[in-house]
Parts: C-alpha cells; sequence; structure tokens
C-alpha cells in the first residue's frame, strides 16, 4: 500500500468515528456533557426519543401559591417520567418584573427548559428573548408572553371557553340579573385581562343583557389583599347580586370573607379554584359552583412540551404532533398554542370526587 492509500484510508477513519460520534450523540447526556448539547436546532423530528438529563425549571407567577404548588407538581412528575432533572424558583410577590431576576439566572445556568407563568406579558419578554439566543426552550404556562418571547404556551382551556363558563356560572346563581364585580389577580395578568374582556363580550349577548359589570377589583393574587378588596366591594356596591374571581387566590379569599359575613346567601360568588381550596366553602353554602381545570395537568403537559422542544420533536410550528405521557398526544395550534382541555364545573355532588 503507497503512503498516498494509507493517507487516504487513515483520513476516511477518521471522517467515519466522527460521524459515528455525532450519530450516537443527542439522546442521553452523559457525566461530562454541557447543557446546551441537548438543545435541539432546525426543523422537528417527530420521531426523535426524548433526551435524558434535561434541566428543566418552573418559575410560577409566585411560589408557595397553592395553585402554582399543585401544577409546579405536575410538572415535576412529568419531568421525573422523562428523567430530566427539575427545580422550581421564583418571587414570593406576583408583581410585573418580579420574575426577570430569576430568567437571567436561569439562562446563566444553561438551563435547558424554562416553564414559566408570566405576571406581564412585556416584562419578562427581554429576558426570555435573552434566554432563548443562550439556548433555552421556553414554555408559558397559565398566563403568555407575547406569542415572538417564547416557543409555545400551554393554555389551560380557551379564552373564549373560560370566560363563557365563568358568565354562565354567575348567571344562574343570580338569576340572570344583577349588578356583578370581578375580582381579579394583578392588573397586568395576560390571561386574567383576556378573560375580563371576553366577559364583558358574552354580557352583552341578548340573554344575558340584566347584568351588569360595576367594577374590576385587583387583589394581586394575594390572600389578605384578596379578602379586604372583597370586604370594600360589598361596602361600595351594597346592591350587588355577585362576584366572579377567576383567580384561585381571590376566590378563596372571597369565600372566606362572605362564609363569616351578613351577606353570605345574599351575594354569589364563583370564579376559578381548587376543589382542596374550596371544599368547606361549597360544603357550608357559601359558594354553589365553581370552575377550574386539573392544575396538576396543566403543569404535565407544559412540562412534556418543553421536553418535545429540547429534544427536536417539534419547533412549536402550528400543526405539530407530540406525546405527553398519559395526557396522551397533542397538537399545536395558530402561534404556538396548545389547549389542555375544558374546565370542569365543581359543586356539592362531585367535590369530594377531587383531590387537588
Amino acid at each position: 500500500m503507497s503512503q498516498h492509500q494509507r493517507t487516504v484510508r487513515v483520513g476516511l477513519i477518521a471522517v467515519l468515528a466522527l460521524l459515528v460520534t455525532a450519530a450516537c450523540g443527542g439522546t442521553t447526556r452523559g457525566s461530562g456533557d454541557s447543557p446546551t448539547s441537548n438543545r435541539a436546532t432546525g426543523s422537528a423530528n417527530p420521531d426523535a426519543a426524548l433526551v435524558e438529563g434535561l434541566d428543566v425549571a418552573f418559575l410560577p407567577k409566585q411560589v408557595n401559591n397553592p395553585y402554582f404548588t399543585v401544577a409546579d407538581g405536575g410538572g415535576k412528575a412529568a419531568t421525573e417520567e422523562f428523567k430530566g432533572s427539575y427545580k422550581e424558583v421564583g418571587p414570593s410577590e406576583a408583581s410585573a418584573s418580579s420574575q426577570v431576576s430569576y430568567i437571567n439566572t436561569l439562562s446563566q445556568q444553561q438551563t435547558d427548559v424554562i416553564v414559566t407563568s408570566a405576571n406581564d406579558p412585556n416584562a419578562i419578554c427581554g429576558a426570555l428573548t435573552s434566554a432563548r439566543q443562550a439556548g433555552a426552550k421556553v414554555v408559558t404556562f397559565d398566563s403568555d408572553t407575547k406569542p415572538e418571547c417564547r416557543d409555545v404556551f400551554v393554555n389551560q382551556a380557551t379564552a373564549e371557553g373560560i370566560a363563557k363558563n365563568q358568565v354562565e356560572l354567575i348567571s344562574a346563581q343570580i338569576g340572570g340579573a344583577g349588578k356583578i364585580a370581578i375580582l381579579s389577580a394583578t392588573p397586568n395578568a395576560t390571561n386574567q385581562n383576556a378573560w375580563i374582556e371576553l366577559m364583558r363580550e358574552e354580557l352583552r349577548k341578548p340573554e344575558h343583557a340584566g347584568i351588569e359589570i360595576v367594577t374590576v377589583a385587583y387583589g394581586n393574587d394575594d390572600d389578605q389583599k384578596s379578602f379586604q378588596e372583597t370586604q370594600g366591594l360589598l361596602r361600595s356596591y351594597p346592591d350587588l347580586k355577585g362576584i366572579v374571581s377567576p383567580t384561585t387566590v381571590g376566590v378563596a379569599a372571597a369565600a372566606r370573607y362572605l362564609s363569616t359575613s351578613e351577606y353570605k346567601g345574599k351575594v354569589a360568588l364563583t370564579g376559578l379554584g381548587t376543589p382542596n381550596q374550596m371544599r368547606e366553602f361549597v360544603k357550608d353554602g357559601t359558594v354553589e359552583a365553581f370552575a377550574l381545570w386539573n392544575p396538576a395537568d396543566l403543569g404535565y403537559l407544559a412540562a412534556y412540551a418543553g421536553a418535545a422542544l429540547a429534544s427536536g420533536r417539534i419547533t412549536g410550528a402550528a400543526g405539530e404532533e407530540f406525546e405527553a405521557g398519559k395526557l396522551g398526544e397533542y397538537t399545536i395550534g395558530a402561534d404556538g398554542v396548545v389547549v389542555l382541555g375544558p374546565p370542569t364545573v365543581f359543586d356539592q355532588g362531585n367535590i369530594d370526587q377531587f383531590d387537588f
């Protein structure tokens, strides 16, 4: 064999070795691999295996919020299923910019997947954009940012479906007529504002002509402030027939106030709450019915969406499909939105069937 032939042969072996190494990489993370080695780029490959060892961080609106404790717990369960590494970080107060520093830290740590519920649709966009440029996949859930700031938004239900559900619940409880107030979370919460606007649209329909929204109060997803806002609403509007609080902190605080006040049984209350928070108030007659999706399933779905993104199964484009463990297959809709499903109504007849 000539010197030229030996040189060519050695070169071919080296190239083949590189190709084999590349083909074997990207399915699991070795102990010496960096987090960025897991980050998929380019077009989607729906047949790609989920990468093991993904770093998944959940950043809720605020930590120690019962709703997000359950939702993030679902995310943790999913992350354990696909053999990732889970953590939860976040602020203790749900203010517009309170999440920015956490996103920046996660980006510096080269976190593979950031799952967040936005306190403000704009305030965290710059930080999320930087995180994505650094290689993180960003999933919003529960409350969205602007679409260009994330890869996928996992929506609890359609905004229209939630608004219609809330209007139907309060209408049934006040006999289809009367003044109502809304007790919301923060003034800038994307999901809250979308639901409230759609509730207004729903109330413009002829069948709801007798119902009037007199004001929107903000409890900032703080128990004590929501309690005080409820008290203020009832003092300011003595002829109020009902309150709608589409936030779990707000509806529980409002129920607590009503349950020991002269307004119990006179002012209707509905909204979005967890069965465990609301059970005593349903059983003592303070609340007739309320609604919610399963927040654990919401977090679970968000984690699987993040894993599918980081593994290259999806890019976030409309029409792409991915498997979400026990929840089955989901299809991404317009603007990168994935919908969990319709909300469930809870009342005395079924509330004991649920534990979350």
